[in-house]
């Protein structure tokens, strides 16, 4: 056992491990091994971190839809960035509630599933993120700005 791995059980056995955020003993917004991401007085998350949690649930995402949705790998990259997008937004059983927009894009009519996913009260919610994602889904391009 190497001394990083010594000190690291050391630390998980004393600082316990936490997959969720918790306050800890003395109020202080804490996560994993004793992490402090409190606003007030905590490291919170470096970009690092945060890059790293992204690309895992970014990968954990399109996983999701590739075994939910056969025509999913079949979509360009711009429109999966689209629906990856959403769904990391809403989760899979939100998503699965858009069964006119499903459809649309299992036909390939991406009009029809943009029109259907403005006409939602998600997108109402969204605001202008909606309104991009379905640009992007009409016109299978990233310059939408």
């Amino acid at each position: 056992m190497t001394k990083r791995t010594r000190l690291k059980s050391l630390l998980r056995k004393h600082e316990g491990v936490k997959h969720h955020a918790y306050k800890c003993t003395s109020g202080q917004w804490t996560i994993g091994v004793g992490r402090n991401i409190d606003d007030r007085s905590g490291l919170g998350l470096s970009d690092h971190e945060v890059d790293y949690m992204l690309e895992n649930d970014i990968q954990r995402t399109e996983a999701e839809l590739i075994n939910a949705f056969s025509w999913f790998e079949g979509l360009t990259n711009v429109r999966q960035d689209v629906i990856i997008d959403i769904c990391f937004n809403i989760g899979l059983p939100r998503l699965r509630k858009f069964v006119r927009a499903i459809a649309a894009l299992d036909a390939g009519d991406y009009d029809k599933a943009a029109l259907e996913f403005l006409d939602s009260r998600w997108s109402r919610q969204v605001g202008k993120r909606s309104e991009r994602l379905a640009n992007m889904l009409i016109n299978d391009s990233y310059d939408v700005e």
